[in-house]
């Protein structure tokens, strides 16, 4: 009987994952298609991707560019729209625009022999009572949300890691494989040391 609970258990450890995975993109399939109206599964997918890449190639030339900014402008008329979306061109910029925010991955000082890893998102203000101090996003475990830390900037340090590497380990609870991570949580507190970077 134990052997066939540990088979069952480790049964679901493979087929939970598996099934949860699978039916979140059968839903979003179907969502794409119930939206654009497809006749055919999967097509809407394939428009949403081929409507999303020529949206993108036009952007890329001058008068894309032009239509982008006028696009911006009449949104920034309007407050609640002009809120809404700077704040998502701003979070997907973060993540796949050409300023993206979390490629520095830092761990944080956080008093007592305790440390934070994250992300600094800001390195400089313009008010003179935070010079020396930065932004450090900090994302939580197993959630999509985080917070927003102004520190010193001598509490903070960067880490040789690979940043959406490090976003994974930190929001999976530290239980997803991360071998830089693992590093700074499992080396004693008197080893960690700002690391070189390499050329």
């Amino acid at each position: 009987m134990q052997t066939l609970a540990r088979g069952f258990l480790h049964g679901l450890l493979v087929v939970v994952p598996a099934a949860g995975t699978l039916y979140v993109l059968y839903a979003a399939v179907r969502w794409i298609d119930d939206l654009v109206g497809a006749p055919v599964p999967g097509l809407g997918v394939a428009l949403v991707v081929v409507g999303v890449t020529a949206v993108g190639l036009l952007a890329r030339n001058v008068l894309g560019r032009t239509l982008v900014r006028w696009a911006e402008r009449l949104l920034a008329s309007v407050p609640v729209v002009k809120l809404l979306y700077g704040a998502l061109r701003d979070l997907m910029g973060a993540f796949v625009g050409e300023r993206r925010g979390f490629e520095r991955p830092v761990w944080v000082d956080l008093g007592g022999g305790a440390r934070a890893l994250g992300f600094v998102t800001c390195r400089r203000f313009d008010d003179p009572a935070l010079e020396g101090w930065v932004g450090v996003y900090l994302p939580q475990a197993y959630n999509f949300a985080g917070h927003l830390v102004l520190l010193p900037a001598e509490r903070v340090r960067p880490l040789d890691a690979e940043g959406g590497q490090l976003l994974a380990f930190v929001m999976s609870g530290g239980l997803l494989e991360m071998s830089a991570a693992r590093t700074v949580a499992e080396t004693s507190l008197s080893a960690l040391r700002p690391p070189t970077r390499r050329s």
